[in-house]
């Protein structure tokens, strides 16, 4: 089986970056000439691009987690922050506020929150760890919530 064969296998089942095939087909023993030049191959055909990659990622965890953690995953790929940078703004324009605010509302019903302004310290903390542990700037979020708690009440 010749490199460029073992990444047709790989590629049929999910998208990989350049990163993941080459050390996937090195731990196969391929030699390295032969790996650049079967993804170049690859990319000529365009049957692999990091681009793609980043497209899959942010659209499975968008929502779910935040800018910080998805780029993180992205750059454990092998992925350049630069490319993660630009495909990040062009796919999330419009979502980020809808998103955010069904987060406010399931934050709202989880921890049994009225007013953003006057949350107990403990309950604080508990809110402060899910949203950092989901990928979310706490500090940033909760300042918007509150904001636009103000903007209500005005």
């Amino acid at each position: 089986m010749t490199s460029i064969d073992y990444f047709y296998k790989l590629l049929s089942r999910r998208e990989y970056s350049v990163r993941e095939l080459t050390q996937k087909a090195q731990a196969k023993g391929f030699d390295l000439q032969e790996i650049a030049k079967s993804i170049e191959d690859l990319q000529e055909q365009n049957y692999q691009s990091d681009s793609r990659v980043v497209e899959s990622l942010i659209t499975s965890y968008h929502g779910k987690y935040g800018k910080s953690l998805i780029k993180r995953k992205c750059l454990e790929k092998g992925i350049n922050s630069d490319l993660f940078e630009e495909i990040w703004a062009s796919q999330t324009e419009e979502e980020d506020t809808g998103e955010l605010d069904e987060l406010k509302a399931k934050v709202m019903r989880k921890y049994k929150i009225d007013n953003f302004r006057s949350i107990e310290q403990k309950t604080k903390v508990k809110l402060w760890n899910y949203l950092q542990y989901r990928g979310f700037n706490p500090g940033q979020v909760l300042a918007q919530w509150q904001r636009e708690q103000d903007e209500m009440v005005e």
